[in-house]
């Protein structure tokens, strides 16, 4: 599943393509998505235009001129593609993972503008589109996530009062939406190392200068992530060819057995399961 850094090279991408422009028309090939499409669907979008693609947490929020709202979420396997009418694109896709060419099955929505078309395909359909009549039902419909990680409100007074009589292991609370929003897996890993603690540590327990390292950490991770072009774990592509270049820079995701990256540590990275997840700790430096 795409986290906050790739989701982000998504909305950069068809921000370059597709805002000011009309709907002309709208396909629907299969609305069993997670979310099954209702009938109006495509009237509703049918003939607005695109005002702007904005982002939260791991969803796309395409904004209509209407001040009406479209919400994406990519899901397990979803992945959106744009082909142009009067030339051939190399490479489609609008992201760094599956193929960066369009699919030839699992195509469920098109939306049809003047001289190009944009495509979901998603061949486990865990993806949805969902409608939003105005701000305020858009607000409502997030109201039960917690703040990004480049919030203001995902401070050290947040997290104290919220972690501060937790159980539950750190690792678990940062892929907690509730908790913060668009963090996945590969990047809890990587914040976690870069702040030396261990992912079974029980939240109640950390310090004060330990939630600061967090907070510190979560923001400068992200941020690499998107500036490298998020990670191609796969080596995919994203509609200019480009490959995401941050897992070149993983210092401990997928390093099972390997030394520690940190100079000043002889430790070996382990691999446990959290969860059904992957987790890559140091057992030397993340106390």
């Amino acid at each position: 599943m795409p986290e906050l850094p790739e989701v982000e090279i998504v909305r950069q991408s068809l921000s370059k393509k597709i805002i000011g422009k009309k709907i002309n028309k709208v396909l629907v090939r299969n609305r069993n998505l997670r979310l099954k499409l209702k009938s109006s669907f495509e009237n509703k979008l049918k003939s607005r235009f695109i005002v702007k693609i904005g982002r939260f947490s791991k969803y796309l929020i395409l904004e209509l001129e209407n001040k009406s709202y479209c919400i994406v979420h990519l899901g397990m396997s979803g992945t959106i593609h744009i082909t142009n009418n009067r030339q051939k694109n190399s490479f489609t896709n609008t992201s760094f993972y599956h193929s960066p060419n369009l699919p030839k099955k699992h195509n469920h929505i098109e939306l049809f503008f003047n001289d190009m078309k944009l495509i979901y395909n998603d061949p486990r359909r865990f993806g949805f589109f969902q409608l939003i009549k105005n701000k305020i039902d858009l607000k409502k419909r997030f109201k039960n996530f917690g703040p990004e990680p480049f919030n203001n409100k995902f401070n050290l007074s947040y997290l104290t009062k919220y972690l501060k009589k937790k159980n539950k292991n750190i690792k678990s609370f940062l892929l907690d939406q509730k908790f913060v929003s668009g963090i996945g897996n590969i990047y809890a890993n990587e914040i976690l190392y870069l702040s030396k603690i261990h992912p079974l540590r029980s939240a109640k327990n950390l310090t004060k200068f330990e939630y600061e390292k967090i907070i510190r950490n979560s923001k400068k991770v992200l941020n690499n992530a998107i500036q490298k072009g998020g990670s191609s774990i796969r080596d995919f592509k994203n509609i200019l060819g480009g490959t995401g270049q941050f897992q070149k820079e993983f210092k401990v995701y997928g390093r099972d057995k390997k030394s520690c990256k940190r100079q000043s540590c002889s430790g070996i990275i382990y691999k446990i399961i959290q969860a059904n997840r992957s987790t890559f700790y140091c057992q030397t430096c993340q106390k």
